[in-house]
């Protein structure tokens, strides 16, 4: 099993309109991906290598600061939304058996004007991470529309769904990740950089800047995902596996320590995509395969399984 390269041009962000005739071809590309691996890279998105090192290198600036300067945005530190902000390391376990991960994250979950930022020798961090954001809720609504044009369904189901991404009713977050050196002589027993997990949402658009990515085959046994620069890797959601029947698959995957004797950092961006809190997500095909549940208690429900 490899992960494929699928030319994603003709429904490129550059693009203003694109005629469901002219994503045919894309939509079968991506089905087999999402049945077989559950992961693809898509290039010529017209999201630029140039946009995500800019976001990479303010948002290392932003990691780098000492801790008292991390801390007054740190998650449920807001009233708004208890979900956005810094997320120290440790702090989170994806894989609950595990001890707590090797990175830290600040999440990106509202864009509302009232959110406090970080600006202290990160200046331009607000309106850098806000127009990403909205860049990768553009593509990710073309991507959900190819989804749907691949099973045969309204290419508006998926999108409708996903109408309040960016508001409080709607838990779609950019993820700004960075997996600090390791020190070998420290690490727990079973401790990663990120446990072994599949994603809660509909799907997730993810940037890296190295390898260190793993993809579970149906096996049982991990691959290494490539670093693909001018990429962007898209993989299917534990909703969008529900939704469709098991149609998509929603693979494990994790992120593992570097060699002993390799001190090398690692950052990513991962943008999750969410239904909004209020949709009912049942199965597409009329089935009932799983029951009924809103976007917003599936992702509670997830959240609290991950949280030390």
């Amino acid at each position: 099993m490899s992960i494929p390269v699928v030319d994603f041009g003709a429904c490129s962000l550059r693009e203003e309109d694109v005629a469901d005739e002219q994503m045919h071809k894309l939509s079968k590309e991506l089905e087999s991906a999402f049945t077989e691996v559950g992961f693809v890279f898509l290039k010529n998105t017209g999201i630029t290598q140039e946009e995500v090192d800019r976001i990479m290198a303010i948002t290392k600036t932003f990691f780098l600061q000492p801790e008292e300067e991390k801390q007054p945005f740190s998650r449920k530190s807001f009233s708004n939304n208890e979900y956005h902000g810094w997320v120290q390391i440790e702090t989170e376990r994806l894989n609950p058996r595990c001890p707590g991960d090797l990175k830290e994250s600040f999440n990106v979950t509202s864009i509302h004007p009232d959110i406090k930022w970080p600006s202290v020798g990160v200046e331009g961090f607000q309106e850098i991470q806000t127009s990403f954001f909205r860049r990768c809720h553009k593509l990710s609504l073309r991507v959900l529309r190819v989804m749907a044009l691949s099973l045969g369904l309204d290419p508006q189901l998926f999108m409708s769904a996903h109408r309040f991404i960016g508001t409080e009713d709607n838990g779609t977050t950019l993820r700004l990740l960075y997996y600090p050196s390791v020190n070998h002589e420290k690490v727990k027993e079973h401790q990663l950089r990120c446990g072994e997990h599949s994603d809660y949402g509909s799907i997730t658009l993810l940037f890296s800047s190295s390898r260190g990515l793993q993809v579970q085959r149906r096996s049982g046994e991990f691959i290494g995902v490539p670093y693909v620069p001018g990429t962007v890797l898209i993989n299917v959601g534990d909703l969008m596996q529900r939704w469709t029947s098991d149609h998509y698959v929603s693979a494990v995957h994790r992120v593992l320590l570097p060699p002993a004797g390799d001190s090398s950092t690692r950052q990513s961006l991962a943008f999750f995509v969410h239904p909004d809190d209020e949709a009912l997500i049942t199965c597409c095909d009329g089935s009932n395969k799983y029951p009924p549940v809103t976007g917003g208690d599936y992702l509670i429900q997830r959240y609290k399984a991950s949280y030390v």
